[in-house]
């Protein structure tokens, strides 16, 4: 009887980096979320309130928060502050919680100029999102997709 060979072992390829949103608003989350998934190499995980933010927090690992600051049922810097103290301790092998990205209202920035001391806070995009804003906060901390799923938009013809 010969034996069997081993199988020859497949390279699994590493997860994909995983961002945890919270906003309230339905309409704001989901563009949010469709720019993440067309232009980044990311998963997306979305919540409406700071109480399900941080529930999915402590239960998965994430690369990138994007916390709004009014929140229905908490204010988004003390859901970050909260769950910055307990990611570590639930996420074995984590020194700290992942960056955060803010999303403010105008009303909102005076006291994210509060916030900005923190080294985790990598900036702010206001409210209505704004695509190259996001983006740009983005660039560093996400992989960029390789053919975004919307193509850059061709050059208008040329008109005589």
């Amino acid at each position: 009887m010969t034996p069997t060979p081993d199988p020859v072992p497949t390279a699994v390829p590493p997860p994909l980096p995983r961002v945890l949103l919270a906003e309230e608003s339905l309409p704001f989350r989901r563009v949010i979320r469709e720019a993440l998934l067309a232009f980044r190499l990311c998963e997306v995980d979305d919540a409406p309130s700071g109480e399900r933010a941080f529930e999915m927090a402590l239960r998965r690992e994430y690369s990138l928060f994007l916390f709004s600051l009014p929140l229905p049922d908490i204010a988004g810097d003390m859901l970050d502050r909260l769950v910055s103290h307990a990611y570590p301790r639930v996420h074995v092998g984590s020194h700290a919680a992942p960056p955060v990205i803010f999303l403010i209202r105008p009303t909102d920035a005076m006291r994210f100029q509060e916030l900005q001391r923190d080294a985790r806070v990598r900036g702010s995009m206001p409210l209505p999102p704004k695509l190259d804003v996001l983006l740009s906060l983005t660039a560093k901390l996400l992989p960029e997709r390789a053919n975004p799923a919307f193509p850059p938009f061709p050059p208008p013809p040329h008109v005589s």
